[in-house]
């Protein structure tokens, strides 16, 4: 096998400084990589190739939004218990590509049956959002997948949400970090490597995020990984939307 070679996934968070990727090659389980990557592009045209890429980041935007939400956050939330806060409501396409709060909120009112407005959060996010569904196409959705790091762990923790919140007043709660840390060390993944420095414009909460989302996408190649909801639909340009797990 030539040097380098292997099948290698990815999981991926948004961070200040872009995009946060853990990357790991499953025929090698010591070789992993952090990266941090400008644009998400950067990652979809990686070399070495990655197989499946896991990102926490909505994909499939629908033109309206109905009284069931755009279907994967309602159907995540299901499990999550206490943790299902860290879910944001996102709204319909054209509510996404506005570039001012107010505007954006108008706009997905006006998108919106019942009508409803944008949490500041998710408002944040737009500008991510926006990156990959100007790159997204129905034949890249084989290799790339919507992840959420909570319903991550809830999976890798057997079914069960997270005890300890991840954040606490926007700022992270190191014991629900050290408790993620733990499952994560559990499923294989080395503690150095998840206790190392992280990168420039990247959080603890970030790396271990995208720690999570890298067991999944091996989940995904393995095709152990199932979409939420099951009966998932697609938006108008033929976009699956969908979180799995």
């Amino acid at each position: 096998m030539p040097e380098g070679a292997g099948t290698r996934v990815a999981g991926v968070d948004g961070c200040k400084a872009g995009w946060v990727a853990v990357i790991r090659n499953l025929e090698d389980p010591a070789d992993l990589d952090l990266i941090v990557f400008p644009t998400f592009a950067d990652i979809v045209g990686h070399t070495p190739h990655l197989a499946i890429v896991a990102v926490d980041m909505p994909i499939g935007l629908p033109d309206r939004i109905g009284p069931g939400g755009r279907g994967p956050e309602k159907a995540a939330r299901k499990h999550l218990g206490m943790r299902q806060s860290s879910v944001f409501t996102v709204p319909a396409r054209p509510a996404v590509y506005e570039d001012d709060y107010l505007k954006a909120c108008n706009t997905a009112l006006a998108t919106s049956e019942p009508p409803k407005k944008v949490s500041k959060q998710c408002f944040f996010l737009f500008p991510k959002i926006q990156e990959i569904d100007a790159l997204m196409t129905p034949e890249l959705e084989t290799r790339v997948h919507e992840v959420h790091p909570e319903l991550a762990f809830w999976r890798l923790n057997g079914g069960a949400e997270m005890s300890l919140p991840k954040k606490v007043k926007s700022r992270a709660n190191p014991d629900g970090l050290d408790q993620r840390r733990v499952l994560l060390v559990s499923k294989g993944l080395p503690g150095e490597f998840l206790d190392q420095r992280p990168p420039r414009g990247c959080g603890r909460d970030d790396l271990l995020d995208a720690a999570a989302n890298s067991l999944i996408a091996e989940r995904i190649f393995r095709g152990k990984a199932e979409p939420f909801p099951k009966d998932f639909r697609r938006d108008e340009r033929g976009l699956r939307m969908a979180i799995w797990a």
